[in-house]
């Protein structure tokens, strides 16, 4: 009986160092301007993982400092959507809905028993809905800032009429946050179908049956639905109360 764990070894490095040389090649030829950025990115990942992967290593046996990691899985998630919604400080907003939606939720986990507390469970469960969330923060910032800045007009007629700032900014941007759903939506309209997604693969590869890795993935794939759709409905009140926004026209 052959082992379903990845083999570790020199062939794995190169076909990881072929596909992002391959991605970089493909958009340089198509000029997307991204080459340099999908190297760094291969990169950064490959480090960053090593690192990672040593540190939950020598972690996981506590719960604490286990709890202190997904913290800082917490923090970093914030820096990067603030980073990709606004320029302006209030993007640190962002921590808000990272923070509140996946937390109690891992921790509701945890409590109930489907999640034994130890680090090995709870930091990948963890790490899955605040990489979640965060893309989900992320596009319903932008596409919401995006939506009033085309569409000021439509605010300043709606404030003529009567309508609260809040109100007016919701009437215009709250479609178009909603629009930040469809990846997590698409993902659980087509799993099984389509795509076979990381938490399924990587039950399989560590010996669980088709059964238990599936039933672990429904799971993930809900979870992931409810945390993005409190991230998106938090980042869209930030927004139309203006705690997000971005700088004045010509400033610094």
């Amino acid at each position: 009986m052959g082992s379903t764990t990845v083999v570790i070894g020199p062939a794995l490095a190169v076909a990881g160092a072929l596909g992002v040389l391959a991605a970089a090649a493909l958009a340089a030829a198509a000029s997307l301007g991204t080459a340099r950025a999908t190297v760094f990115a291969g990169v950064r990942a490959a480090l960053q993982l090593g690192a990672v992967s040593l540190l939950i290593g020598a972690i996981v046996g506590s719960v604490l400092l286990s709890a202190a990691f997904v913290l800082v899985m917490v923090a970093v998630a914030a820096w990067t959507s603030a980073r990709r919604i606004t320029p302006h400080r209030s993007g640190w907003w962002a921590v808000l809905p990272i923070a509140v939606a996946p937390l109690p939720v891992t921790a509701l986990l945890v409590v109930s028993g489907v999640v034994p507390p130890v680090g090995v469970a709870v930091i990948p469960m963890a790490g899955i809905l605040i990489g979640g969330t965060m893309t989900a923060t992320s596009l319903a910032g932008r596409r919401t800032l995006d939506e009033l800045a085309a569409r000021r007009g439509e605010v300043e007629a709606a404030l003529s009429l009567g309508f609260l700032p809040r109100d007016a900014a919701l009437e215009i941007a709250r479609p178009s946050a909603g629009q930040a759903l469809v990846p997590a939506l698409d993902q659980t309209r087509t799993v099984g179908l389509v795509t076979l997604p990381g938490a399924f693969v990587g039950m399989l590869l560590g010996g669980a049956t088709p059964v238990q890795a599936g039933a672990v993935q429904l799971l993930v794939l809900v979870l992931l639905l409810a945390v993005e759709t409190v991230a998106v409905a938090l980042m869209l009140e930030l927004v139309c109360r203006g705690m997000v926004r971005r700088p004045p026209i010509g400033a610094a």
